[in-house]
């Protein structure tokens, strides 16, 4: 009788503990929907945390990326060399990046394990800066003199084709290679007559020359070359088509977001990145405003394959790649359709 009790009381025992232990199992495995674990990944940044950049942490902090069942790590990118090497050896999922760069990367076949999901600038960012004490207007006025840009960067590798589509010769200007972080310096302490780099740092050049700022975009003569893109690793796309969707899906709506709220936008990046300063962040998302809004009312984050097509045939064109690249090599065009 009582080894019958003991038994009955130990099979009670142990059902309980693993009705007990399912609960805490399923409760651990799930988001804050209820609807399962959340998928983690790696996304990088084009460059640090800086406005350009600030959408990511919008999605993340406005519950895009769990709504959509991703838990996103966010990593601090150094320029495509970096983020495409990154990309390549598998430790990062997503990343933004200069697509214009990477193009031509893929182009030599150094880089080739990745496509491009969504545009974030439609048009290249990249452009000749200088202050308005130099008498710099118009590409000519480069003739005989130095200019600065960051080493190895798409901006340098760009320079000639600009020159020769805007009437001047490229060898008739110095070109002087540098560190990203030094190029500002360098122009307010007329250490060279111009730069050629992106856009957004427009205000930060204006902030540490104290002078007015002159830009003379490549996107004038270039422009069919887009500027910075979202990117997913190959075999991300190939395992999870879903997946890949749903983070187009977030982090569109995070640059959307980002664009019509740029105070708010830097301050939730200055939360997690306090050296991120908020002026300056602020200055960078209204400067790109313009660059982001498709032409033709495409939904936001559209790249068009004719565009593409034509960019590719302007670095073939330009000796920058060889023959072969495809806008299929470069781009899964399926994430952002023209029309919805």
């Amino acid at each position: 009788m009582f080894r019958g009790t003991r038994v009955l009381a130990a099979t009670l025992l142990a059902t309980v503990l693993v009705t007990a232990s399912a609960c805490s199992s399923s409760d651990d495995s799930e988001g804050s929907g209820g609807t399962g674990a959340l998928k983690k990944v790696t996304y990088v940044t084009a460059f640090g945390a800086v406005g350009r950049d600030s959408f990511v942490w919008v999605a993340k902090e406005k519950g895009y990326f769990k709504d959509a069942g991703l838990d996103v790590t966010i990593q601090k990118g150094a320029g495509n060399a970096q983020i495409l090497g990154l990309i390549k050896g598998k430790q990062a999922d997503f990343a933004a990046l200069d697509f214009t760069g990477a193009e031509i990367q893929a182009g030599k076949g150094a880089f080739t394990n990745w496509r491009a999901i969504a545009a974030v600038h439609q048009q290249s960012l990249v452009s000749i800066m200088t202050t308005a004490d130099t008498g710099i207007t118009k590409p000519a006025d480069l003739s005989g003199k130095t200019v600065g840009t960051a080493t190895g960067s798409v901006s340098e590798l760009l320079f000639p084709a600009y020159a020769k589509l805007a009437g001047l010769d490229p060898k008739s200007v110095k070109i002087q290679g540098a560190q990203t972080t030094a190029l500002n310096s360098l122009m307010a302490q007329r250490k060279v007559d111009a730069l050629s780099t992106f856009l957004l740092s427009k205000k930060a050049l204006e902030t540490v020359s104290k002078k007015q700022v002159v830009v003379l975009p490549y996107s004038q003569y270039l422009a069919d070359l887009f500027g910075n893109a979202i990117i997913a690793r190959d075999d991300v796309i190939a395992s999870d088509r879903d997946e890949v969707q749903k983070f187009t899906d977030a982090i569109m709506k995070g640059l959307q977001y980002t664009i019509d709220h740029p105070d708010e936008a830097a301050q939730i990046m200055n939360k997690d990145e306090p050296t991120a300063a908020i002026p300056a962040a602020v200055g960078e998302i209204n400067a790109m405003k313009p660059y982001v809004s498709p032409p033709n009312g495409a939904p936001l984050g559209h790249l068009d394959q004719e565009r593409v097509a034509r960019s590719i045939a302007v670095l073939q064109g330009n000796g920058l790649i060889p023959a072969g690249l495809t806008p299929d090599k470069v781009v899964d065009f399926s994430f952002i359709k023209a029309s919805s």
